[in-house]
């Protein structure tokens, strides 16, 4: 497996120490493949998280963020089984996924449906951050008022 150095791009780069740590700490991390999930964007700034939880219901899931990370559990509650389970394909395992969000996005909402769990996102930049457009005024002539030499 190979590792990557990012300490010389730290010398040289202003600003960007939250991107070259995300870097640093998920190389050599193997990513979890359960539950599987789709990240799609549904509008200019808004985003889906779908993830297929198939057994859990709302009272087994919990969806946290925090500090630009959103962090989705499921636990499901051992139940007993009537019959003897010949093949169990369907997994029951708890499980924790994260997720980084970029500045300014926020959580708006989440549902279940049909073993699909979809979280819904938004990027709200804030007025003082949005682009502004600056009008190019006309120069006049200014005199400075005083006696003149």
């Amino acid at each position: 497996m190979r590792h990557f150095d990012f300490s010389p791009l730290y010398r040289s780069t202003v600003g960007f120490d939250r991107l070259l740590s995300m870097l640093d700490t998920n190389t050599g991390q193997e990513t979890p493949s359960y539950p599987p999930y789709n990240i799609e964007r549904t509008g200019e700034n808004a985003y889906r998280i779908t993830m297929a939880v198939a057994g859990f219901g709302e009272a087994d899931l919990t969806i946290e963020a925090k500090e630009h990370t959103l962090s989705v559990k499921g636990e499901r509650a051992q139940e007993t089984e009537t019959g003897e389970v010949l093949y169990r394909g369907i997994a029951s395992r708890a499980f924790e996924r994260r997720f980084q969000l970029a500045d300014h996005v926020e959580v708006k909402g989440a549902s279940l449906e049909n073993g699909l769990l979809h979280i819904d996102l938004a990027r709200e930049i804030p007025e003082a951050m949005k682009p502004r457009k600056i009008e190019i005024g006309k120069a006049g002539q200014k005199q400075i008022e005083g006696s003149t030499h």
